[in-house]
């Protein structure tokens, strides 16, 4: 089960589905209702950053919470039933889509995306800060505040994945999870696609949304400890400002860490294979059989057209 290669094929769990993407297309599978597949592609749009270093890992992030939003919100639509999904669909929905149109619409929810996915960064980064600033008035916490700020984000986000597993949609979105990394071992693998195969690998892969999250917790613990501390708030605006930079150093990381197997690059991954304990589950054979449909379409013609 040794790897022949390594791919930028890769995905994301929705509900009751997969989403995988490859250098050419994206395409969804989801389960309907009635136990069928539903399958949707699309093209994908070259993007002129790629090439460029630190820059390439923020916008890469920002057009993958975007994407992974709207295939989201696809699948929620399919997997309950489209009448089921109109009838919570929320007055502000509605109003959006009798008014402002889809182009409109879209870009509300690329907004939404976008907003969530940063606030949640900007969560796990601002409230350690806080905590600690305002226990060190009361606590003389000098040359121990960096060390307790950089505990407290991991033990949020650690905690934080810990109880939001345990939610019944969330778990299966996990098992999903587990399944699309499972597929992605097993065609690096050179294997057949076939649930057999598939089922016999190991749902941990380093080239995982989870792995970019915590480096980015990581390397941001190492670069905001040399920001000063005299002022709580001049370091929460301080830290606001550099999340671009720990962004782009942390998907350069990434990218060493998927393209080469050393030391090195095995302790830059262990500590998001770890944590993808918590973000993955083992899938049953019908979550693989959403995987294998969602990957086959956005296969390249030769592997080496798809290289990490």
């Amino acid at each position: 089960m040794a790897e022949k290669f390594k791919t930028s094929v890769g995905g994301q769990a929705l509900m009751e589905g997969i989403m995988m993407k490859g250098p050419k297309k994206v395409c969804a599978a989801v389960r309907r209702p009635d136990g069928q597949i539903e399958t949707k592609e699309e093209p994908c749009l070259p993007s002129k950053w790629s090439k460029i270093p630190l820059v390439r890992g923020v916008i890469g992030m920002v057009e993958s919470l975007i994407l992974g939003y709207r295939w989201l919100m696809y699948s929620a639509e399919i997997s309950m039933g489209e009448d089921a999904f109109e009838q919570e669909e929320s007055k502000l929905d509605r109003w959006l889509n009798e008014h402002l149109g889809e182009k409109a619409q879209n870009f509300v929810m690329s907004f939404a995306a976008v907003l969530g996915g940063l606030m949640a960064l900007i969560l796990f980064m601002i409230l350690p800060t806080t905590i600690v600033g305002l226990l060190s008035k009361v606590v003389p916490l000098d040359g121990v505040r960096t060390l307790l700020e950089g505990i407290l984000k991991m033990v949020m986000f650690v905690a934080y994945l810990a109880v939001v597993r345990n939610m019944k949609e969330i778990k299966r979105m996990f098992r999903y999870h587990g399944a699309e990394h499972k597929t992605i071992a097993c065609y690096e693998a050179g294997e057949a696609l076939t649930v057999e195969n598939i089922r016999k690998h190991s749902r941990f892969h380093p080239r995982c949304g989870t792995s970019f999250l915590v480096l980015v917790l990581l390397v941001s613990i190492l670069l905001f400890s040399v920001l000063p501390w005299s002022s709580t708030s001049l370091r929460v605006v301080l830290k606001l400002l550099l999340l671009p930079l720990v962004m782009g150093i942390s998907y350069e990381l990434i990218k060493i860490a998927g393209r080469y197997n050393n030391i090195f690059t095995r302790v830059i991954s262990a500590p998001g294979l770890w944590i993808q304990r918590l973000t993955t589950s083992e899938p049953d054979d019908s979550m693989i059989e959403i995987a294998i449909a969602a990957v086959l379409p956005v296969l390249p013609e030769k592997p080496e057209e798809g290289k990490w």
